[in-house]
């Protein structure tokens, strides 16, 4: 498995591309079975025997419970001139976080959590902010510092 790719600029929501890392054991294992998955459904295959398993490399990874790519819906920003989502992909995460018990939990919390969790490690805020692909590191130290739980903790232990 790949260990390193990149969320494209033209799909990313502030058009700045950004890395992924796929080093996560875990998350490789997940990717792997769902690859399984997809072999036994026969869900974008390819006739090239040679090629990953018999999964065409050059369609997505991830595809609908038909097999089908998720639909991109674009939408014009004031800002950027176009900005793409999926709400199907939404509602999933939406499903997956109620079945979790997370109250109001979005992509932006997620994002959140992600970095104040790399802050919290001792993590540089250059490297946070490459990962978030935010412009600039004004905007990964604004996000870090609005975590409501630590907030919430500085109130616990006053009162």
């Amino acid at each position: 498995m790949r260990v390193k790719s990149y969320v494209d600029a033209a799909i990313a929501y502030n058009a700045k591309e950004r890395p992924l890392y796929w080093s996560n054991a875990k998350v490789v294992k997940a990717i792997d079975a769902y690859l399984a998955y997809r072999i036994v459904y026969r869900h974008g295959l390819t006739p090239m025997a040679t090629e990953y398993r018999g999964l065409d490399p050059h369609g997505p990874i991830f595809l609908t419970g038909d097999g089908e790519p998720y639909k991109l819906i674009e939408r014009s920003t004031r800002s950027r001139g176009a900005s793409y989502s999926c709400d199907s992909l939404s509602q999933l995460f939406r499903k997956l976080h109620l079945q979790a018990g997370i109250e109001g939990a979005s992509a932006m919390s997620g994002r959140r959590t992600f970095a104040v969790r790399l802050a919290n490690k001792g993590f540089d805020l250059r490297d946070i902010n490459e990962l978030l692909g935010h412009e600039t590191l004004t905007a990964t130290k604004q996000l870090i510092d609005a975590d409501p739980v630590r907030l919430g903790t500085i109130v616990a232990d006053v009162i």
